[in-house]
Formats: C-alpha cells, sequence, structure tokens
C-alpha cells in the first residue's frame, strides 16, 4: 500500500479490526518513510449477478433501482430506513448466495415482494399492484384475502406455541 501523503511504498499495519457487521476490516497503517498514519478498509468483492429483464435483454445490478422500488413501495409508510437498508442487504447477500452469475428480472421482484410482506403490507399490496399488474379491484381485493388468510394463519400458529397473538409480550418484573 502507497502513502496517501508521500507516496513511498513501504508501510507497515499498526493495527486490524473488523467493522461494518464483520464485512470489512478496517487497518491503521504507518508509512516507514514519513512515519504519517492513515487508515484503509478492505472486503471482499462479491460480484451480484447480471439481471435478465423481462425482454431477454441484461444489465449490471442496481442497487439504487431497488432502493427506489423501496421507497415508492414504502412512501409516506412508518418504516425506517435502516429496515429498508437491512431488507435490501438480505436481497443482496441472497443473490450473492445464488451463486448464479445471471438471475432474472422475476426473481429480483420476487425477492423485493418477500421482504416488504414482512415490512409493511399496504407497501407489499402497492408493489404487488404494479409488479403483477392488477387489472381491477378484484385482483386487490383477492390480494389482500390472501395476506389476510396467511396473517391468521400465523397468528394461529403462535397460538399453537404458548402465545397469544393478541397479546404483546411484556417484560417481567419484581413488582406484583
Amino acid at each position: 500500500m502507497h502513502c496517501p501523503f508521500c507516496n513511498a511504498s513501504e508501510t507497515k499495519v499498526i493495527d486490524s479490526r473488523l467493522v461494518a457487521e464483520g464485512r470489512q476490516v478496517r487497518r491503521r497503517r504507518e508509512c516507514l518513510s514519513c512515519a504519517e498514519r492513515f487508515t484503509t478498509y478492505e472486503e471482499a468483492e462479491l460480484l451480484l449477478p447480471r439481471i435478465v429483464k423481462q425482454d431477454g435483454s441484461r444489465e449490471p445490478f442496481d442497487e439504487n433501482k431497488l432502493r427506489a422500488g423501496f421507497l415508492k413501495a414504502l412512501e409516506k409508510r412508518p418504516v425506517s430506513s435502516e429496515d429498508i437498508e437491512a431488507s435490501i442487504d438480505r436481497i443482496k447477500f441472497r443473490l450473492r448466495a445464488s451463486g448464479e452469475r445471471e438471475v432474472p428480472s422475476r426473481g429480483v421482484g420476487e425477492e423485493v415482494m418477500t421482504e416488504l410482506k414482512e415490512l409493511d403490507q399496504v407497501a407489499y399490496v402497492r408493489f404487488a399492484s404494479v409488479y403483477r399488474s392488477f387489472q381491477d379491484i378484484n385482483a386487490f381485493r383477492e390480494e389482500i384475502d390472501r395476506l389476510s388468510r396467511e396473517s391468521k394463519r400465523s397468528a394461529r400458529d403462535a397460538g399453537r406455541h404458548g402465545k397469544d397473538p393478541a397479546q404483546p409480550e411484556l417484560p417481567l418484573s419484581d413488582e406484583s
């Protein structure tokens, strides 16, 4: 690593630690010529697969496009930017983990719908209405009915595991 101050090629690492949830290594370095210290960051270069559009064209994965889709669906909804970023990170992780060099755009859209369903059901229906090209109010109703059935099923399953879905879990206290 060349020193950014004097351009000497001899530097030594004086400290290394993991950052960004273990995805990066932060290194403090010292130049052996001018004794200046500087920080570098290192991370694995894992390429995201190319996206195959419905017309057969291919384009590089575009995180900004993915984020824009989330933001449009979640406009004026009570979802934090941290939750949105976490969803985007999970999608990118699954795309990398697939090991595929190319993935269909439809697959990415399904990943977005999976994340939106967990984040906010209104945003999910908004996205689904565009993504699945709902033609009339019946298509909306069918999707909402399906969501409602899934929610009831989840609540019923939680009840079987000793949890009352209508009652929030409260911390226990010593006061009685």
